[in-house]
């Protein structure tokens, strides 16, 4: 599957508050702020959009970075109310969250696909009219090992080792954000998807 449409609109996922600013839940939003740095980007809070917004241009394209401030299973609120004003398909979206899947260090990029469980991409999905064929950018937080500590998991800060390994893959996907932005998806993937702390 390839997408060739640029990119413009990037979610980070996250909970709002800080007391989960620091937690495994929020290394969407994580990302979202590196790439706002990357960029020169100052995210201010909008409340039209339900978020902290950004904009910059890249290749004469408008880029949009939003970080939700709604609870992780109200993100469709948000990117539904930011995406529908500028009229950006969500073949043009790409979201930034935790991947139970994959341990930290690693991090993925896939197009299109199921929420896998995952209750920001579940609300998305229902709010883009059940589309879910937008841009995902899956950062590992690794699984506790059993379904039961899946919640205290997301909701607590990681290990400062695995910190610096989803530090270090954010990183890693920041390098590609040029493949990202020009909708090379497939060759953003092919070099991302093989990288592993």
């Amino acid at each position: 599957m390839s997408n060739n449409s640029p990119i413009r609109l990037i979610v980070g996922l996250g909970n709002p508050g800080r007391e989960y600013e620091e937690t495994r839940h929020n290394v969407g939003a994580w990302y979202v702020e590196a790439l706002a740095r990357q960029q020169g980007v100052q995210l201010s809070e909008d409340k039209k959009y339900f978020g902290f917004t950004g904009q910059f241009d890249f290749d004469g394209e408008s880029v949009r970075l939003l970080i939700p401030t709604t609870y992780m299973n109200r993100s469709g609120q948000a990117t539904s109310a930011l995406a529908n004003f500028f009229k950006i398909p969500v073949a043009q979206m790409l979201v930034a969250h935790d991947e139970l899947d994959l341990p930290p260090g690693t991090v993925r990029l896939k197009i299109g696909g199921g929420h896998g469980g995952h209750n920001g991409l579940r609300d998305i999905v229902s709010c883009h009219g059940n589309q879910n064929g937008f841009n995902r950018l899956r950062i590992g937080i690794g699984h506790p090992g059993a379904a039961h500590l899946v919640t205290p998991h997301v909701l607590n800060k990681p290990m400062r080792a695995d910190k610096d390994k989803i530090d270090r893959a954010i990183d890693e996907a920041l390098s590609y954000s040029g493949d990202i932005l020009r909708g090379d998806i497939s060759k953003a993937m092919n070099s991302l998807n093989g990288f592993k702390v």
